[in-house]
């Protein structure tokens, strides 16, 4: 039985290739290059581009003895993946969705509905399905790396905002399990860290681990859209600056860890910090 993994150059893809190669299963890395694809010897790679459908030769390369698929979410070309999986006997599609889908404006959100759409055409298949909709990825703090690497304030409109980081290496664990056992065949699960931190508490944890203090400047919610529009598109700052704004209210909700699923404790944000502490020190 091989297991295709779909966004093989991320960090939750790639840890998950090297669980399942480490427990002897045959598995195959996809990707829109190839070629840029770092994986254990023995793991064979594929192209198959997920925005982009593709002629039917690449999709039965990819999907070729394939029985379950750890899956991006890409709404672009999902409707014709599920049909080429469907031909193929893919018989379980575990995919890496996003909590938004479960907010109240899902559908015209622009970060929620690109998850939902794949949830939607999944849901719709003959396919076994499981959704793990991870919150907060602690990697997300990599976006303030370049300025306290260079000693600059970090600017925010929502400093105090609550979230409740998840370690991507916990993510890769329960994806793992969602591939090799059936405790989560077929489920819908919500992923969160152990911890509810805002922004402020982040940073102070990513303080302590480089050693230095790290300043927080509050900003206006114009200058943050200003700032943020050079890397992303406008309606996505609105979505991610409402989020945050709703987020002021309160401790982030909870919900299933490694603990709850496998028994295991969560890793911490401090964990993550203290991991990654040179991407803030600019060593």
């Amino acid at each position: 039985m091989t297991v295709l993994i779909t966004g093989a150059r991320g960090k939750v893809g790639r840890a998950v290739i090297a669980r399942l190669h480490s427990a002897g299963l045959t598995v195959r890395a996809a990707s829109a290059d190839p070629t840029e694809l770092t994986v254990p010897d023995g793991v064979e790679t594929v192209r198959l581009v997920l925005d982009r459908p593709g002629p039917p030769e690449e999709y039965e390369a990819a999907l070729r003895g394939v029985r379950q698929v750890f899956l991006y979410p890409q709404p672009a070309g999902i409707r014709e993946l599920v049909k080429a999986a469907e031909a193929a006997g893919v018989e379980h599609v575990v995919l890496l969705s996003s909590s938004s889908v479960a907010g109240p404006n899902a559908e015209n959100d622009p970060l929620a509905s690109h998850s939902l759409k794949v949830e939607r055409a999944l849901a719709d298949s003959d396919l076994t399905c499981t959704f793990l909709r991870p919150d907060a990825f602690a990697g997300n703090a990599f976006g303030w790396a370049r300025s306290i690497a260079r000693g600059e304030p970090v600017q925010l409109a929502h400093p105090d905002a609550h979230i409740a980081p998840i370690h991507p290496e916990d993510i890769a664990d329960i994806a793992v399990e969602a591939l090799t056992g059936d405790s989560l065949t077929g489920r819908t699960v919500t992923l969160t860290g152990a911890q509810s931190l805002t922004f402020r508490e982040q940073l102070a944890v990513l303080s302590d681990a480089i050693g230095r203090p790290i300043r927080v400047e509050h900003i206006t919610r114009a200058e943050a859209e200003q700032q943020m529009g050079a890397h992303m598109p406008a309606h996505m700052v609105g979505s991610l600056l409402d989020l945050w704004e709703a987020a002021e209210q309160g401790p982030a909700a909870i919900a299933d860890t490694t603990a709850t699923l496998l028994g295991r404790p969560a890793r911490t944000f401090r964990q993550w910090a203290e991991e990654n502490s040179a991407a803030f020190t600019g060593h």
